[in-house]
Parts: structure tokens; C-alpha cells; sequence
């Protein structure tokens, strides 16, 4: 047995073992209800509310993909700009450093303030949160790379943009990746965090009403959800991944007889 098998096989034990404990340890009265209700009620509250859970959900979706356009999508860009001009970098990184050490769920009554209690301070606040990492994760990855690609590119007649999008960006697509998870699933807990602070939709504020009304079991099913959308949004990351690898040796075996 492989030990890619064994590690699968202790993964599985061990999610059986979370979700046999979840459902025994409430029946048996080990753990009172109120703080830990059986999956089976969980399970059952999520069914029976199927439709209102449903259409929160869709809201949050819709947050955290608009959030993830502007965090992962305008910050790998920047990143990449960053990372691979000197001046910049020298000029920018360091700002964008300090504020990534500024816990910034402190200022969401700054954006309640400036875009209102709708989607649009959700966003904003989501986006700013994914932004910093992913800047920052690029960026790092940007400097790795072989500057001889981007000097044969200039000498070729390339611009800034082309070298980035053509050069910097294929180069660099590990650390990117990298950086898309680590900002896609910040953004995922900045909309939640922002829809249990203070909003009227979202499966964020569905978690919000629950605990305040003591309902465990619309607690923990909210917190079903959330968990599978982070875990979707890896695991399509993780698929990235391995069709991007997948590309690479499928070149490199080609390669040999390709040539001349």
C-alpha cells in the first residue's frame, strides 16, 4: 500500500470518526444540546428550511464573487506589477505590508458608514481583506522569476502590460495560485464576518438571527454551508492546479520530439 493510500484512508477515518462523534456524543447527552446539537437535527433543520437557506446562500455567492473579481483579479495584476518593477516595489510593498498587519474587521463601521448596510459594503470589505495577501503572495512570486524573460521580452518591443500578462504571469503561476486560495478563502470569511456584523441577507446574517434566537441546529446548519463553500472553492483551486501541472509535463514530454 502506497503511502498516498494510507494518507487517504487516515483522512476518511478521521472525517468518519468527526461525523459519527457529531451524531453520538449529543444523543448520548454528553454535550448538552444548546451548545451541540446531533448532525441528524442539523441535517433535518437544513432540509426543512431548505428555501430560505437557499436564497441566503445565493446572496452570499454573489458577494464573494464580486469580491473575488476585484481581490484576486485586480490583485494578482498588481501584484505582478509590483513584484516585478524594482522602483515600486521598493516604494509600495512595504505599505501594503503594514496594512496587512492592520486588523481591518475593526473598520467595517467605516464602510457600513461610506456604502450602507447592503451588498456594497460587503464587497468593498471582502475585497480589501482577500487584496493584501494576494498582492503580497504575487508579488514575492514575481520576484522569482528569470529577469532574462523579461529583458529578451523588452528587447523584442513588448510593453509593461505585455511583459506582465505574457512573461511575469505564465512564469510565475504556482505562487499565483498560491496566492488565489489564500485571497479567495479571506474573502469568503470577510463577507461572512461583514453579514453576521451587520446585514439584513446573506448566510452570514442566517447565522447572526440563529444564535441569537439559541437555535443550534440553524447555527451549525449555516455553518455547514459556509464550510462547503470554502471547501468548493478549494478544491476547484486544487483542480487548477493540476491542469496547469498536467499542461506542463504533457510539454515537457513533447518536447524531445518536437525537436530538430
Amino acid at each position: 500500500m502506497s503511502l498516498e493510500t494510507k494518507a487517504r484512508i487516515c483522512r476518511y477515518a478521521i472525517i468518519a470518526a468527526v461525523i459519527a462523534a457529531w451524531e453520538i456524543v449529543p444523543q448520548l447527552g454528553l454535550v448538552p444540546r444548546l451548545f451541540l446539537p446531533s448532525l441528524s437535527s442539523t441535517l433535518a433543520m437544513l432540509m426543512a428550511h431548505s428555501g430560505d437557506f437557499a436564497v441566503q446562500m445565493l446572496v452570499t455567492l454573489q458577494e464573494v464573487g464580486m469580491a473575488l473579481v476585484f481581490a484576486c483579479g485586480f490583485g494578482i495584476l498588481f501584484g505582478l506589477w509590483v513584484g516585478s518593477t524594482l522602483t515600486v516595489r521598493k516604494a509600495l510593498l512595504p505599505v501594503v505590508s503594514a496594512l496587512f498587519a492592520v486588523p481591518l474587521v475593526v473598520l467595517y463601521p467605516l464602510f457600513t458608514a461610506w456604502f450602507g448596510i447592503g451588498s456594497a459594503s460587503k464587497v468593498v470589505f471582502a475585497s480589501v481583506y482577500g487584496l493584501l495577501p494576494t498582492v503580497l503572495g504575487t508579488a514575492a512570486g514575481a520576484q522569482t522569476i528569470d529577469r532574462q524573460l523579461t529583458q529578451a521580452a523588452r528587447s523584442m518591443g513588448a510593453t509593461r502590460l505585455q511583459q506582465i500578462l505574457w512573461v511575469t504571469l505564465p512564469a510565475s503561476v504556482p505562487t499565483v495560485l498560491a496566492s488565489f486560495r489564500l485571497g479567495g478563502a479571506l474573502v469568503i470569511v470577510g463577507v461572512v464576518v461583514a453579514e453576521m456584523m451587520m446585514s439584513s441577507a446573506g448566510i452570514g446574517f442566517l447565522l447572526s438571527k440563529y444564535r441569537t434566537q439559541l437555535n443550534s441546529s440553524g447555527v451549525f446548519a449555516a455553518i455547514i454551508l459556509i464550510l462547503a463553500l470554502a471547501i468548493g472553492f478549494d478544491l476547484a483551486v486544487q483542480a487548477i492546479e493540476r491542469r496547469w501541472a498536467g499542461g506542463v509535463r504533457n510539454k515537457a514530454a513533447r518536447r524531445p520530439a518536437d525537436a530538430p
